[in-house]
């Protein structure tokens, strides 16, 4: 009975061991964030780095829209044979928020006079090396100007092009 009793203490006591063992070696872990960025084959670029969209003097007593269109040249390079561009505008120096574009009053500072610009084409994929054309078209609403403050409005939109 002795021998019987003693290998059941062993018994148990490797069985206990082998608890401890596991409770103490279990491993902990931890996340791993990975990202890339990859940069485009392309790239565009404006040939003029400054242009003008020039409404000239509006009569209140016309009755129409004023409509005024210019273009911007831009060309894509790179080592892809095609390039898919992007073309986007800020909200100018004096905007309230996507295509709310105003002008502001060059010496009443608090007289606005609100516009609209359509860019065209926003995006497309074009071959490299060719040059291109985005016509750029500003419409003042007959309503925006018939009553506002006599004298010169301005601004300065940032037209962008990616990649």
């Amino acid at each position: 009975m002795h021998k019987e009793l003693r290998n059941l203490v062993f018994s148990l006591l490797i069985g206990l061991l082998l608890i401890f063992i596991s409770q103490s070696v279990s491993a902990d872990s931890s996340g791993l964030s990975v990202t890339a960025s990859v940069l485009s084959k392309s790239r565009c670029k404006f040939q003029t780095k400054a242009s003008a969209l020039d409404y000239g003097t509006l009569d209140p007593s016309s009755g129409g829209d004023a409509t005024v269109v210019t273009t911007l040249g831009f060309v894509c390079n790179g080592s892809a044979p095609s390039a898919t561009f992007l073309i986007s505008q800020d909200n100018g120096l004096n905007g309230t928020g996507p295509s709310n574009n105003r002008m502001q009053h060059t010496v009443l500072l608090t007289e606005f006079l609100p516009y609209s610009l359509v860019l065209s084409p926003t995006s497309a994929t074009v071959p490299k090396g060719v040059i291109q054309t985005l016509t750029v078209t500003g419409t003042i609403n007959a309503v925006d100007y018939q009553n506002a403050m006599i004298g010169s409005y301005s601004d300065t939109v940032v037209i962008s092009i990616t990649p």
